[in-house]
């Protein structure tokens, strides 16, 4: 009996968004009487922290603080349309289309805040602390809290911004294929280490070093935490799960559902690096792509590869279970002795 380690490695490329009939997503952006402005979506934030970065993108827009931002979201009846969340097109369809908003929201704020300072709109700026001021001055300035009051109460003016982003639908070119699926596309490489037991077969995946591509991270933290959390559902796809109409054949030993479902506990789950390298896209939200559902796959073949790299035996299919590799194992040592 030995524990074997190995080293394997996998990339993958992924688009951003899907083109099957247009893609749009709208955002509708307005100021309250205090100077707080409501982002309006009828897009969903499954966790992945899509309300903190649309929060990040209109207040960088507007040049305000991000406290100053409420998003509402999900709302179907009330709400702008939005395709929905999936195909990775979250932050770079709705944060596009909260810019687009967010900028028709910001004219307005300055032009109400000239008539206020009795100033040409193209001469003021916003500080991004809350005060809107003359430029090249720091004393002639108003707050942005005083500029929502003058349009509601004195001059009757609503501050507010529509915005979409819309991928047109683009069929294939007859003779040749030739077709624009996607916006852009990110780019990903997962390295693995993992620990094979030749006697048990059981594989240990002991560190991931991830490696990411996505335009521009426009919260870092938030994007590790989705790209860590993906290797994880990885590493659960590629040791643990099988899923329908896979689901074990024999449903007389196999889980019933989820409260004996197996999946990587807190012990099982390997040290991770990860980086990113920031490309940004020419039509992204500051640059930003997709990077959702990519962040699973990388791990699955560089685990296959790293456990090839171990003991030799090339796994095909999921899970990559004890039993394969030691029937991998039997097949090696048999064609050795023959």
């Amino acid at each position: 009996m030995a524990l074997r380690h190995g080293r394997g490695y996998a990339a993958v490329n992924y688009p951003t968004g899907m083109n099957l009939g247009g893609d749009p997503s709208q955002a509708l952006v307005h100021a309250t009487t205090m100077g707080g402005f409501v982002v309006t979506l009828s897009s969903v934030d499954l966790g992945q922290g899509l309300r903190t970065v649309v929060a990040q993108c209109a207040a960088e827009t507007l040049g305000i603080p991000i406290e100053n931002i409420i998003v509402d979201t999900a709302d179907t009846d009330t709400g702008p349309h939005c395709m929905g969340t999936f195909a990775s097109r979250g932050t770079h369809r709705v944060g596009n289309a909260v810019i687009m908003a967010a900028r028709e929201a910001r004219d307005v704020m300055l032009q109400v805040a000239a008539d206020e300072l009795e100033v040409d709109a193209e001469d003021l700026e916003t500080d991004g602390t809350g005060f809107i001021r003359l430029k090249g001055s720091s004393e002639k300035k108003i707050n942005i809290s005083e500029v929502a009051l003058a349009a509601h109460f004195r001059q009757g003016r609503t501050i507010s911004g529509r915005g979409i982003f819309l991928k047109e639908p683009s069929t294939p070119v007859p003779e040749t294929g030739e077709m624009d699926p996607d916006s852009c596309q990110a780019h990903a490489c997962t390295v693995a280490e993992v620990e094979v037991d030749d006697e048990t077969g059981v594989i240990e995946v002991l560190r991931l070093y991830n490696t990411y591509e996505i335009g521009r991270a426009l919260n870092p933290a938030i994007a590790t935490q989705q790209v860590e959390g993906g290797a994880w559902m990885g590493l659960s796809h590629a040791l643990f799960e099988s899923t329908e109409p896979y689901y074990p054949g024999s449903r007389e030993h196999g889980p019933v559902d989820f409260t004996e479902y197996l999946m990587p506990g807190p012990a099982d789950i390997p040290a991770q690096t990860s980086v990113f390298l920031e490309r940004p896209a020419d039509n992204g939200p500051f640059g930003a792509k997709g990077i959702g559902e990519m962040t699973a796959n990388a791990p699955i073949p560089a685990i296959a590869n790293a456990v090839y790299d171990a003991v030799g035996v090339r796994l095909t299919s999921m899970p990559f279970t004890p039993e394969k590799v030691l029937r991998g194992l039997d097949e090696l040592r048999a064609g050795r002795a023959g």
